[in-house]
């Protein structure tokens, strides 16, 4: 992670908050890798996007895909999840296609949780996966080889710290790399994580999130594997909801990825209404790939997160403790500036 310059939002400006920027820009205070700050702030920062398209992955990838500048994309890793493997594996293809990024490979991944039961969400994201999109077969094919094999092999190949992971699905293929090879761990940059919820309670139980429910043991192994893990919940996606407003802003763009991205939100929009809570669509996984390119667009507190993997009653409930938690590798990310991740995501998608 390559960020100078940044208010990182930790509260209370505690030990945390400083162990982590001497973690991020090298002991010294300065640029890692012998660079000046200015010449640090123009690398746009390396990333693997392991997601189950969806569709606000699908709206985070075409964030992710916009901004050529700031993200060097490695790779998009795709699992079973909100609907089946095959289905977020072309998704994502799709998503790529719209946006003009066949240059980013994709690769599919794993096909079932490591030890539950696969749950899926299609009620929430349609059958195809996408909602209302229209589907169509995507040209560009799948990358050789399995996201698995990719995040191990790439990782081992990488400088320490140079990657970081975004993870806007299930985390069973990041969990299976790291029993595969657990020295990946050391080797990671931030895991930004949509998942888990504290205050808001859950979206697919009544206290779980989806992406944890849906591979606990595979999320378990993430948050408790001592890497550099921020973890985006319903407490903060809950906060950062797609108004008619800013559909219609995104819609005015009226570019084939804008269009895209006001129709995964509408539709996301009326499931909300007629599912949820009410209200605009929340953006869910766009919120990692925004803390990515804006930290300080959000507050977050250090913490220590245990996964739930045996109740039937809370399966995927995930525990948020912040007593103790000062010099704790994982932070929660508790407030957003709505407003401010929408400027973004529309000023991006307008350069696009």
């Amino acid at each position: 992670m390559r960020i100078v310059g940044v208010t990182y939002g930790v509260e209370g400006g505690s030990p945390f908050c400083q162990s982590f920027k001497e973690t991020v820009r090298g002991k010294s205070g300065g640029a890692p890798l012998g660079l000046s700050a200015s010449d640090e702030a123009m690398i746009p920062k390396q990333l693997i996007i392991d997601c189950d398209p969806g569709v606000d992955d699908a709206v985070a990838l075409f964030l992710a895909f916009a901004c050529r500048d700031a993200l060097d994309i490695r790779a998009i890793t795709t699992v079973a999840g909100n609907v089946a493997a095959d289905l977020t594996a072309r998704n994502a293809r799709l998503i790529r296609q719209i946006a003009a990024r066949e240059d980013v490979p994709i690769y599919a991944g794993c096909r079932a949780p490591m030890v539950r039961t696969p749950v899926e969400a299609g009620h929430f994201h349609g059958a195809s996966g996408l909602g209302a999109l229209t589907i169509t077969e995507p040209v560009a094919p799948l990358a050789d080889g399995h996201a698995v094999d990719f995040i191990v092999q790439t990782l081992m190949a990488a400088e320490p710290g140079v990657i970081d992971l975004a993870i806007t699905g299930p985390c069973t293929n990041v969990a299976m790399a790291m029993v595969r090879e657990p020295a990946i761990v050391t080797r990671l940059g931030d895991v930004v994580i949509m998942g888990g919820a504290r205050r808001e309670g859950g979206n697919i139980t009544a206290s779980a999130e989806y992406n944890i429910h849906a591979d606990p043991h595979a999320a378990h192994v993430v948050v408790s594997s001592g890497a550099r893990v921020v973890m985006l919940g319903l407490d903060v996606t809950h906060q950062i909801r797609a108004t008619p407003d800013r559909i219609a802003t995104i819609a005015a763009i009226d570019t084939p990825p804008a269009r895209a991205v006001a129709n995964l939100l509408t539709f996301s929009s009326d499931v909300e209404r007629d599912l949820a809570s009410g209200g605009g669509a929340p953006l869910h996984d766009p919120a990692t790939i925004a803390w990515l390119l804006a930290p300080d667009l959000f507050r977050a507190r250090p913490c220590v997160i245990e996964v739930e993997t045996s109740s039937p009653l809370t399966l995927g409930h995930t525990a948020v403790e912040f007593r103790g938690a000062a010099a704790s590798s994982t932070l929660w990310v508790t407030d957003a500036d709505a407003d401010g991740v929408f400027a973004l995501l529309t000023a991006r998608l307008a350069a696009l």
